[in-house]
């Protein structure tokens, strides 16, 4: 399975798509600092360092970086997350 990052119009959020659909049904689910999610990928991404948020649907997930946080850095911990969860 593959995963790909594509840039967002804000500098803060990468989309991560990956080859097959995260999340069944027709609802959004979102993670905040401080939160947790029924799935177990969501609330691993939310431990990684320099991520503020999180947002999925179907098959992408929307990182949400702090401020201090640089992309070139987290995309290969963001990814290491969706190939431990088997994407």
């Amino acid at each position: 399975m593959s995963v790909f990052a594509e840039a967002t119009p804000n500098p803060n959020a990468m989309k991560f798509t990956a080859s097959t659909d995260i999340f069944s049904g027709d609802g959004s689910v979102s993670v905040m600092a401080g939160q947790t999610s029924e799935y177990a990928i969501l609330n691993e991404l939310m431990e990684v360092d320099g991520v503020d948020n999180v947002f999925g649907y179907k098959n992408f997930i929307t990182v949400n970086k702090t401020f201090d946080a640089e992309w070139d850095q987290l995309i290969p911990k963001v990814e290491a997350v969706f190939e431990k969860n088997g994407y």
